[in-house]
């Protein structure tokens, strides 16, 4: 018999973010922040930790990462979304709750995605205790999966239908102040 390689699958490059597109997902990010806040010097204010780490000082949340720190952090969600959220949790694609291939690409899941995520590290680990996924699942993943699939959602002019995958961002509240 030959030996197989039992461990996850390694993440294919179409799911990867090169330099660029994060810098640009960040600064598209930077610039929300920027309007919601009234600034209009053009200084773009610097993203504050949203979630203390007792450790070290620093922010855990992604949208406070940069850099490496945020490739790194959104490769390793990328691959809990793709190899264990999706193939448990997924569900059918439908106009009622539509999902989009490319949710990298929007702000509002990838903050929510990194939420379910760390929710998830923190609950399963054996510390946790025994109705640690319990209240993952009522606590986290359900509130969620139903804001993100909804269909007026982030992803609701994406896909709707499994066989027509398609992506799209809606404007923003922000987006319209500057029309």
């Amino acid at each position: 018999m030959t030996e197989e390689n039992v461990g996850p699958d390694p993440i294919p490059d179409e799911v990867r973010l090169d330099d660029d597109e994060l810098a640009d997902v960040r600064s598209a990010l930077q610039r929300k922040i920027e309007r919601a806040s009234g600034g209009t010097d053009g200084a773009v204010p610097a993203l504050e930790p949203l979630v203390e780490s007792e450790e070290e000082g620093e922010s855990f949340f992604i949208l406070a990462l940069g850099g490496e720190e945020y490739a790194r952090e959104l490769e390793g969600l990328t691959a809990w979304v793709e190899y264990l959220l999706l193939p448990v949790y997924g569900r059918e694609i439908s106009a009622a709750r539509p999902w989009c291939p490319d949710w990298r690409e929007h702000p509002e899941a990838v903050a929510r995605l990194h939420g379910l995520w760390l929710a998830w590290q923190s609950l399963t680990d054996v510390e946790a205790g025994l109705t640690g996924p319990a209240v993952w699942h009522r606590d986290h993943l359900d509130h969620v999966m139903a804001q993100l699939r909804a269909a007026d959602g982030p992803f609701a002019a994406c896909t709707t239908n499994a066989a027509r995958p398609a992506h799209r961002l809606l404007p923003s509240p922000a987006d319209l102040a500057d029309a």
